[in-house]
This record gives C-alpha cells, structure tokens and sequence, in this order.
C-alpha cells in the first residue's frame, strides 16, 4: 500500500519490517532447537527494548492528539491501550529474549520463551492491520504538508 503522507509511509515501512521479523520469530520460536533461535533472539530484543518503545511513543505523543483533536479520538484510545497491553508483554518477554540472546535460557524457561513470542506476535500483527487500515489512511488525510514534513523530521531524528 502507498501513502500520500511521509509520516504515514515512515509508519507503514516500519509495520512492513516487524512483520518480517514477528513472522521469522513465530516460526523459530514454535520450532524446537532452532539453530537460528539465539540470533533471532538478539534482534528480538532490540525491537522489544527500542523500537516498540519509540514507534508506540511517536504515535502516542504526536499523532493521538491530533487525531482526538480532530474527532478521532476513539481510534487513539483503542491503539493506546492496545500499546499498553504489547508493552506489557513485551515487559514479561524482554528477560527470556535476552537470556536466548545470550544462550543462557534455563530449559525451565523455553516453554514461557516460546508462549510470549507467539503472543506478541499475535497481538502485534493484529495491531499492525489495524493501524494499516485506519491510522495510516486517516493520517493521510488529517495532516497537511507542513505538519507531515515536521513530523517525518522529528520522527527520523529520534
């Protein structure tokens, strides 16, 4: 899909390359001893530790409000708790991934390991079409060219 908007096309490109990623890690972490699993690991928690945190945070402290200011203040609030809820397990995640990471998993742990990557990603590629069907269109329309280009900005420099 292509958006008139930087921001929105800035947005879409991210959603498009956690898919790939929540994708590979669904079919690793389903997979017993997966020689790929401590790599993916590794990238894994990079996207847990930074790029959830700074995607959701974009969109929460830029967007939400003016999308609420314009009369869309409904689909902020649904996407904000859905940020929470991802926070969350991302939160439960993060110490398993980093110890697969490091090929320090305790066996006791892979079962848990396994159970939260399936259900970030299932909430995460959920949350992913949403914003593709509602956000990124509704963005298109509500910001205009000056807004969008400050905001790509500040977005690309964060």
């Amino acid at each position: 899909m292509s958006f008139m908007r930087q921001v929105s096309q800035a947005l879409d490109d991210e959603h498009r390359a956690n898919l790939e990623l929540l994708g590979r890690a669904e079919r690793v972490f389903s997979r017993a001893d997966d020689p790929e699993a401590q790599a993916l690991a590794g990238q894994l928690v990079r996207h847990l530790e930074h790029e959830i945190g700074r995607h959701f945070g974009f969109e929460e402290d830029q967007l939400f409000p003016l999308m609420a200011d314009a009369g869309d203040g409904d689909l902020a609030e649904m996407l904000g708790e859905e940020h929470d809820t991802i926070r969350s397990v991302a939160e439960e995640l993060l110490p398993l991934a980093r110890a697969a990471s490091a090929g320090a998993l305790a066996p006791a742990d892979a079962a848990t390991l396994k159970r939260l990557v399936l259900e970030i990603v299932e909430r995460q590629v959920a949350h992913i079409q949403k914003e593709t069907m509602a956000l990124l269109p509704l963005l298109d329309d509500l910001l205009d060219e000056d807004t969008d280009r400050e905001l790509a900005f500040a977005y690309a420099c964060d």
